[in-house]
């Protein structure tokens, strides 16, 4: 396979220490070479850095410094990224050795694109079992408002000069970063994706984000569909809703999100 088409993979971290072996062997053995990997650690304060600079040799870029959130992370690693396609891989998070291969593929048969990604997602435990597959096809950017703002962001990749055109990640959002992104890419080019096979494994645990602060988490999807216009009485909004009073009711009888 010609492999003249460079990409960028940024994996964020911050004290990750238990899971970030294995994403970066997950990048480290991917069947696609040509490779720009860039690590950007927050100042880690467990054992993350000696794990790191265990790989540094093979390691494009390490940064390690304090930052303002992942957000803010990701795009220290997005302005250094020198791919024609750039995307991160959170630290618990890993990709599948054919992940950036098929991603390269499909950009050949669609140059014109501002997403890419696999429309199958794998949810993997703490251990990497399988908890959860499923397929989300995400045509346009009205779907995304209207019928459902789930994205699949582990092995998904954005062409870097609409990634610059948009100015990146929103340093204010600490949950939705990628939604709030793909809305902006999407009025900038299409979005292509793969539909045979999981290619990442979106990794769920006790520290997760999304489960850990789950009333924050719809709170930041709310602003964010407002801040692209969606109406109130979209499917997206009417279940943010729902969701929101679940959760409030379940905050009030057991004390927990």
């Amino acid at each position: 396979m010609d492999t003249n088409i460079k990409i960028s993979i940024i994996t964020p971290s911050y004290n990750q220490g238990e899971f970030i072996e294995r994403t970066i062997q997950s990048v480290l053995n991917q069947t696609y070479k040509n490779i720009e990997y860039i690590i950007v650690d927050g100042g880690s304060t467990d054992n993350t850095m000696e794990i790191v600079n265990c790989y540094r040799n093979r390691i494009d870029i390490v940064i390690s410094e304090k930052d303002k959130g992942q957000s803010d992370a990701i795009n220290k690693g997005f302005r250094l990224a020198t791919g024609k396609l750039a995307g991160w891989i959170n630290s618990d998070d890993i990709l599948y050795p054919d992940c950036v291969e098929k991603i390269v593929e499909l950009y050949r048969q669609h140059p014109d694109g501002s997403i890419y990604y696999h429309s199958f997602n794998e949810w993997i435990d703490k251990y990497g079992n399988t908890l959860k597959v499923y397929q989300h096809i995400i045509p346009d950017k009205e779907h995304l408002l209207k019928m459902n703002y789930d994205v699949i962001q582990p092995g998904s990749f954005y062409n870097t000069e609409m990634l610059c055109k948009v100015n990146y990640l929103d340093i204010n959002n600490h949950f939705c970063m990628d939604l709030d992104l793909w809305l902006y890419l999407l009025d900038e080019g299409p979005i292509y994706c793969t539909k045979d096979f999981p290619r990442s494994g979106f990794r769920i645990h006790e520290g997760t984000k999304t489960s850990t602060y789950r009333l924050k988490f719809l709170t930041n999807i709310y602003r964010v569909l407002k801040k692209h216009h969606a109406n109130r009485y979209y499917p997206t909004m009417r279940h943010i809703y729902y969701q929101f009073c679940k959760g409030i009711i379940k905050k009030i009888l057991t004390g927990k999100q």
